[in-house]
């Protein structure tokens, strides 16, 4: 099949769930194709409206509290309360974006590149309107993915402040996090997310995402969230340059029981993050559910044996980042993979993002100071690439769905034709969010400043970005 007409469920809404029509719709006339709003709202679950919403909160809680603990108890004792307040802010400002224009720009039709303003201010959304999810006469209320998708919206921008932690101006932050949602993130969601559903896709067949439209496999955003932040946080740590004292002087964690809290939060949230994604409560959202679970253990095992052949113990920041690794590898794949495939990616990750986060990252002498681009960029590359590979029916995995046809059919597997897809789909997020994310921060280094000043910086951006302490004793 040409690869201009090859469909595949994927990101923060992916799924090979076409064969769980409601109970209803197997009979003699099957399912219906274009349904008006009124069959949409029969078509309607309360198990997977509660689902979505439950995974929502969970996604939710991966920003704040967990990212926010994560990433603070790794700083500096000066520096925590600082990443306290950007992770909350950013979550702030990424909800009110995602109303105003957010959503309308990522999930309405316009170019094959970013969508149109028709639901700015949520337009035309209402509680009688409806999303589609995977599954052919399945729909959920379109509140509920608004829902959804903004958490995935404002944890997205978060991530990548760890790159730079300990020297950034909080306000110039702040509005690089508005230019890069709109330049950066509501453009790559749209390519890979955007298309018009199951039921419509036939009589629209030019209402989608370019990556969509290309058959690139993302789940749940190994492009769309973590490269897309891992490639920006790296520019952003080039773009201004290493802290006081990299390499000079000793900056260890203030707090790894709070990083390990943190990361434990993520782990229970990821759940609601990649399972969530299929939009339906069914067994593809149990497989993303084991996949999500598996890959995270294998891959915190992998990093502990890896420090224990490389240095004769193990440590628990080694564990928790291992597990981070393991969970952004597995997002684009979790719905995809077999629980197999899921053990062999969180082994893999591991000893690679090893790799960068330490010899790599010495050999090159940037400072990415929580290894942002090491483990969710190069973890996310890693996940992407290999969703080709384990999605292959062949080795368990669930294949692709072709949406050009009604009812919507399983689609032919070709393993070297999908790895290159995936490769062009990692290739097109490093190049867009790359590029986006150097002229911003240089435009905001030029008119604003980007970096605190050296006294600031030695004295702690809790006090000096805020005038307050994380720890009064």
């Amino acid at each position: 099949m040409n690869k201009l007409t090859k469909f595949a469920g994927l990101g923060a809404f992916a799924a090979t769930t076409f064969v769980s029509l409601p109970a209803w719709a197997q009979d003699a006339t099957g399912p219906i194709q274009n349904p008006s709003v009124e069959q949409m709202a029969t078509m309607v679950n309360k198990g997977d409206t509660t689902w979505m919403l439950v995974s929502s909160a969970l996604v939710l809680m991966m920003a704040i509290p967990a990212l926010a603990l994560f990433y603070g108890g790794l700083v500096r004792t000066k520096n925590m309360l600082s990443l306290l307040m950007q992770v909350f802010m950013i979550v702030s400002i990424c909800a009110i974006m995602w109303v105003v224009v957010g959503y309308s720009l990522a999930f309405t039709a316009g170019s094959p590149f970013i969508g149109g303003l028709s639901k700015a201010m949520l337009a035309g959304v209402s509680t009688g309107t409806f999303a589609a999810t995977f599954s052919n006469n399945v729909y959920i209320p379109e509140y509920t993915f608004v829902i959804f998708q903004m958490t995935f919206a404002c944890i997205t921008p978060a991530l990548f402040i760890g790159a730079f932690a300990e020297r950034i101006k909080f306000w110039p932050l702040m509005l690089f996090v508005i230019g890069w949602s709109l330049l950066a993130y509501y453009p790559i969601a749209h390519m890979v997310w955007f298309w018009a559903g199951p039921d419509f896709l036939v009589d629209f067949p030019a209402d989608m995402g370019y990556l969509w439209a290309k058959g690139a496999l993302d789940f749940a955003g190994g492009t769309v969230v973590h490269i897309n932040a891992g490639i920006a946080g790296l520019v952003g740590c080039l773009v201004i340059g290493p802290r006081i004292g990299h390499n000079k002087e000793p900056m260890p964690p203030h707090s790894l029981t709070l990083t390990m809290v943190g990361a434990a939060l993520l782990w229970v949230g990821w759940f609601g993050f990649n399972a969530g994604s299929n939009l339906e409560a069914n067994a593809i959202t149990a497989l993303a559910f084991l996949n999500t679970f598996v890959a995270t253990a294998a891959a915190t095992v992998a990093w502990c044996l890896v420090e224990q052949v490389r240095h004769g113990r193990s440590s628990l920041l080694g564990a928790v980042t291992g597990a981070v690794a393991g969970l952004v590898a597995i997002t684009p794949a979790c719905g995809f993979a077999s629980p197999g495939g899921a053990l062999v990616l969180g082994l893999l990750v591991s000893p690679v993002c090893y790799i960068f986060v330490s010899s790599v990252k010495k050999a090159f002498g940037y400072d990415d100071s929580l290894d942002v681009f090491g483990v969710h960029c190069i973890g996310g590359i890693i996940g992407a690439i290999g969703t080709g590979i384990v999605a292959d029916p062949s080795l368990g995995g669930q294949g692709w769905v072709d949406y050009t046809v009604f009812p919507a059919v399983a689609g032919a597997y070709d393993m070297a034709a999908q790895v290159m897809t995936q490769l062009k789909a990692v290739g097109l997020t490093l190049v867009w969010s790359g590029l986006v994310s150097f002229v911003l921060f240089y435009v905001i280094k030029l008119v604003f400043g980007l970096r605190s000043s050296s006294d600031d910086e030695r004295q702690g951006l809790d006090q000096t970005s805020h005038g307050e302490s994380a720890y009064n004793m």
